[in-house]
């Protein structure tokens, strides 16, 4: 696999679309390779940005997150939230790189995913393309941030296991590979959390990706998705009493 992050110029709240930052930073994109976007910039173009002082970020994250733990609940004053079936702080709202905005996730990451897929099949006449919409969220028990797939296209997420041997040929039970987080890791990392201006990042020689020549289905989205009770970490995630947010539907 080889990730090469790609320089932009500085992404200004409504200065631009998101067209316009991919024809003018992206060159040549080969087959079978996959794009990765930061959602701080593809909000920054869509206008999912709030001017500072104009609205409380506490509010503003009840309003955007699925649901939300007070921040009176943290040692940091940050509040635990999910959206969008994601475990994240602050609803993914950052201030960094945002020039004096509150940047917020795209209001549908997914139809963002989709349409930049669309676009870059077309401009470079692509046959097997991928897209991810990255962004940065903290693992449990571990410093630092690590990058997660707020969404994704042209490829399956998900590697399945299950049935399969392992080297010794006992069948594996539960095991699927998350592909799109992995990557999305691997191209986090490699563009950077500071000044880098890298929010794009070109994923190629993946032969452990299937490509799809389509939009992720309705099921394919939900088969990356685990309800708190039924997931690994349910006694944690159902023993607090989660409210919720404005971005409940």
């Amino acid at each position: 696999m080889n990730v090469t992050a790609v320089k932009t110029k500085k992404i200004i709240a409504g200065r631009n679309t998101l067209t316009e930052v991919l024809s003018a930073s992206l060159s040549s994109l080969a087959n079978g390779s996959i794009l990765a976007v930061t959602s701080k910039i593809v909000s920054l173009c869509e206008g999912r940005a709030v001017k500072i002082g104009t609205v409380g970020k506490i509010a503003l994250i009840q309003a955007e997150a699925d649901y939300y733990l007070s921040h009176i609940k943290s040692r940091y004053g940050i509040s635990l939230t999910r959206k969008n079936d994601i475990l994240i702080p602050s609803a993914g709202i950052d201030e960094s790189n945002g020039n004096g905005y509150y940047v917020l996730w795209p209001r549908d990451p997914q139809k963002s995913a989709n349409a930049i897929r669309a676009y870059l099949r077309k401009h470079f006449s692509l046959s097997k393309v991928g897209v991810i919409i990255t962004d940065s969220r903290t693992t449990p028990l571990r410093w630092g941030t690590s990058g997660v797939a707020i969404a994704w296209s042209g490829f399956s997420a998900l590697k399945n296991y299950i049935g399969k041997p392992d080297v010794f040929g006992k069948k594996l039970r539960v095991t699927k590979a998350n592909m799109a987080d992995a990557l999305a890791a691997a191209a986090v990392v490699t563009m950077g959390e500071g000044k880098e201006q890298t929010p794009l990042a070109i994923i190629k020689d993946v032969p452990f990706v299937a490509f799809q020549n389509r939009n992720p289905s309705l099921r394919e989205l939900r088969s990356l998705r685990i309800k708190p009770s039924n997931d690994l970490y349910a006694p944690l995630l159902t023993a607090v009493r989660w409210k919720k947010g404005g971005g409940c539907s």
